[in-house]
């Protein structure tokens, strides 16, 4: 690295060299990030159709291959998706505000990549360091909402304005409890840093990870995540009685695709968060030399994969739940059970150390 640092300040000299070295250095690093995000998400959508299939004995997707080859059959079925969605015409219905109308599938897909700039994938492999990473990613994660109002209402029809409504309000609710769980999270380890997170559940075991003091926050965080992704079985963007999509029901092609990507995206962006908030990131479960020698990069891609399948066994398992339900659970039980957690987090943190070796407890505080 510092080779070609030099070998730029050669070239453009000392002072355009280093500026010019630094955004090549960051454009590289937001491509390897991004192109493998989409490549997963592309493939997610795959896993979901084979998984789903398999736990209802089916077979899912077993035709499109790549040059002919039979044991990859079904693989190239994500990509033929992606060509067939960019060979379709958008359409924009005549009443429609053209303008929101083609900004809200931007609005929606760029705060789900953005989040990504301070996420660090090992104790080395991370873009954007921040101390206030955390507080980030949760500025990040808000804003998609604007997306979903906007695709409602700029599509001037009266369904998808209510599917809008809908997600809105759902959207909203279960950010403040997915935000009190991250706040226990913050008080155990005193610091918005999420590489300083993943390090503070260091130790010879996962019953250093948060996953075990804070055990409710943790299913608190994965609920309310299934929930602000709009995935089953909160799935209420689409009305029981309307057969249409939800507030993208007037939107074809790669419009479409693009909600169709920020969903996905951000069910990846949600279980790495859960990895590394809850699950020791790249940490391995047992401090071992054979555990150590596998990568923590792979250790964390582990974790991602698990949460992701809970993901799916949840759209696969669990009929779908009636919106008053939906907002029982995010107002009535999820953000007072936070707030008490939070109240007794912080009286177990006001303790004497002395009282603290008593107990377990003295292991993570």
């Amino acid at each position: 690295m510092e080779y070609i640092q030099q070998l730029f300040e050669q070239i453009f000299g000392t002072e355009w060299g280093a500026m010019l070295f630094v955004v090549a250095k960051n454009v590289t690093l937001i491509f390897a990030i991004v192109m493998p995000l989409l490549i997963g998400v592309a493939y997610l959508t795959y896993a979901e159709r084979k998984i789903i299939a398999a736990m209802q004995i089916r077979v899912g997707p077993n035709r499109v291959t790549f040059f002919g080859i039979s044991w990859l059959r079904g693989w190239g079925q994500p990509i033929a998706d992606a060509v067939k969605a960019m060979m379709k015409e958008i359409v924009i219905p005549t009443g429609a505000n053209k303008f929101l109308f083609i900004l809200a599938p931007i609005i929606t897909i760029a705060p789900a990549l953005a989040a990504w700039a301070v996420v660090p994938f090992s104790a080395e492999m991370v873009l954007a360091d921040i101390n206030a990473g955390l507080l980030y990613i949760l500025a990040m994660t808000s804003l998609g909402v604007y997306g979903v109002i906007l695709a409602g209402w700029a599509s001037n029809s009266k369904y998808a304005f209510l599917g809008a409504m809908r997600s809105a309000a759902q959207v909203v609710s279960y950010e403040l409890a997915m935000g009190f769980a991250l706040v226990c999270v913050l008080m155990m380890s005193q610091s918005l840093n999420l590489g300083d997170i993943v390090n503070g559940q260091q130790g010879d075991s996962m019953l250093n990870w948060y996953l075990i003091p804070l055990f409710p926050m943790f299913l608190v965080y994965v609920i309310s995540g299934v929930a602000e992704t709009n995935r089953a079985p909160f799935d209420v963007a689409e009305g029981e009685s309307e057969i249409v999509a939800g507030f993208h029901v007037d939107y074809s092609g790669m419009a479409f695709t693009v909600f169709f990507l920020a969903e996905y995206a951000n069910m990846i962006l949600i279980a790495t968060l859960t990895s590394l908030m809850f699950l020791g990131g790249w940490l391995p479960p047992l401090n071992i030399e054979l555990f150590n020698m596998i990568p923590g990069f792979v250790w964390l891609l582990m974790k991602i994969a698990f949460v992701l399948f809970c993901f799916l066994w949840f759209r696969a398992t669990f009929p779908r739940y009636r919106y008053d339900q939906i907002m029982r659970l995010g107002w009535k039980v999820f953000i007072p059970i936070t707030l008490v957690w939070i109240f007794v987090l912080g009286g177990i943190m006001q303790l004497p150390e002395s009282t603290l070796e008593l107990f377990p407890l003295n292991i993570w505080f």
